[in-house]
């Protein structure tokens, strides 16, 4: 017998299953379209590399996510590599091809990247440069050429004691006038200024104030030259006349404790030394101390010369990503980003501008390194600066422990410093033969 309502039943059921075919293939078809997009957004996401050295290297990834907000389409993988291992590491990944799109490097290594062919050279990229440090942006071009964007700055400055020096000096003569004075009221035992004999920026800094050039254009070292010896001759006379102490940074106990005692009253060096003192010292002791502008030369316009120095922004030859790396460079360039690194790093900001925030502008230890780098002065820019300037503590050092004089010490220089460029006038020579029709 045939169940007359069974027909209507199975029409509904396969109806019913129709349906739920026709659901489960728009849902998969769905699903396989926010796929596709989904791929096709990731597709269009481009990550860039970024190497930041040391302890900038862990500030910056605080940066980063304002800078993916406002690029959407850009991630940034940030990598820190410490200091003391940055310049090996860039190296190996160089041969290796494996640089990082942009990567942070001392303003020193750049003339080294430029003549093994590392960097990028950035003149066709928009830049700021009026809103620069001159010595600071002319350590980065090479042959005429633009090879970084400086990030942060670093330069020298007299750091004293305003207990014993109410007004810091402005000329040689009135340096000298008071750590004679100092050494006079003090005695024997006390030490007007640490300059520590193993370190060359002090004797470079007073040779710049002068005018001295270190090394020519063609790659010949110039320490036997009158400018390089009256900077020179001022260094060594501050040891022979008992004013700084004939000591290397290992024979020194605790300089911030030995400073705070009053044991030396100047003493020259870097804006990280502004954080340190300030943390090592206790508030009743911070009215004790500042900075000031380098002593000129005298007839010379103060301030003197100092070094132009910090960490700059440089862009991979072998980067395939080099339109969002810059806009990453620019981002970190920008005057507020800038005053951000500043307040998370302590870095002092390359660009002018950047100085006019209150948190900067404000600041009475740091007012010095404003008007110091005004007068900053590009190194050589030669890949074999690095040995140069341990060649100069070495030869300093001795001279300053009576083995030479000051004559004797810059005609060693020569000799040796002519042997490491050796190599590099060859290249020069070769260089003006091939431009020559």
């Amino acid at each position: 017998m045939v169940n007359v309502e069974s027909a209507p039943r199975r029409a509904r059921s396969i109806q019913h299953s129709t349906f739920n075919i026709q659901h489960s293939t728009f849902l998969f078809l769905l699903a396989i379209t926010l796929f596709a997009c989904t791929n096709q957004q990731q597709n269009k996401t481009t990550t860039i590399e970024f190497w930041g050295l040391g302890r900038e290297g862990e500030v910056v990834a605080d940066m980063v996510p304002e800078f993916e907000r406002r690029n959407p389409g850009i991630k940034v993988d940030v990598q820190q590599i410490p200091w003391t291992a940055a310049h090996e590491k860039l190296l190996t990944a160089h041969v290796g091809r494996s640089l990082p799109d942009v990567a942070q490097m001392g303003n020193t290594w750049i003339p080294e990247f430029v003549t093994i062919g590392a960097l990028e050279p950035l003149d066709r990229y928009p830049n700021a440069r009026a809103d620069y440090f001159g010595g600071i942006w002319d350590t980065n071009v090479v042959d005429h050429v633009l090879y970084g964007i400086p990030w942060y700055v670093d330069t020298r400055v007299l750091f004293y004691r305003t207990d014993m020096i109410p007004v810091p000096p402005k000329t040689w003569s009135e340096w000298t006038a008071l750590m004679a004075r100092l050494r006079a009221e003090k005695g024997k035992d006390f030490y007007p200024i640490l300059l520590p004999t193993n370190e060359w920026p002090q004797p470079v800094i007073l040779a710049l104030g002068q005018g001295a050039p270190l090394v020519s254009d063609d790659a010949r070292a110039l320490f036997n030259e009158p400018r390089f010896l009256s900077g020179f001759g001022f260094y060594l006379d501050l040891f022979r006349h008992g004013y700084a102490p004939v000591v290397a940074n290992s024979q020194i106990a605790n300089i911030y404790q030995q400073f705070g005692e009053g044991e030396f009253a100047m003493w020259i060096t870097g804006p990280w030394n502004v954080g340190e003192l300030r943390r090592r010292w206790s508030a009743g002791d911070q009215g004790k101390w500042s900075t000031a502008p380098i002593p000129a030369p005298d007839g010379k316009p103060y301030p003197g010369a100092s070094l132009a120095g910090g960490a700059s922004l440089v862009l991979a030859k072998t980067s395939q990503k080099k339109a969002a790396a810059w806009k990453f460079i620019q981002f970190l360039s920008e005057p507020a980003q800038q005053v951000r690194f500043y307040e998370l790093s302590g870095d002092l900001p390359a660009r002018k501008s950047a100085w006019n925030a209150p948190l900067l502008a404000n600041d009475d230890k740091i007012a010095a390194f404003r008007t110091q780098l005004e007068n900053t002065v590009a190194l050589p820019r030669v890949p074999e600066w690095e040995y140069i300037a341990t060649t100069i503590f070495e030869h300093g050092e001795l001279a300053a422990r009576g083995q030479f004089d000051v004559h004797g010490a810059a005609e060693r220089l020569d000799v040796k410093v002519n042997r490491i460029l050796e190599k590099r006038r060859w290249v020069v020579s070769r260089q003006k033969r091939s431009a020559t029709p």
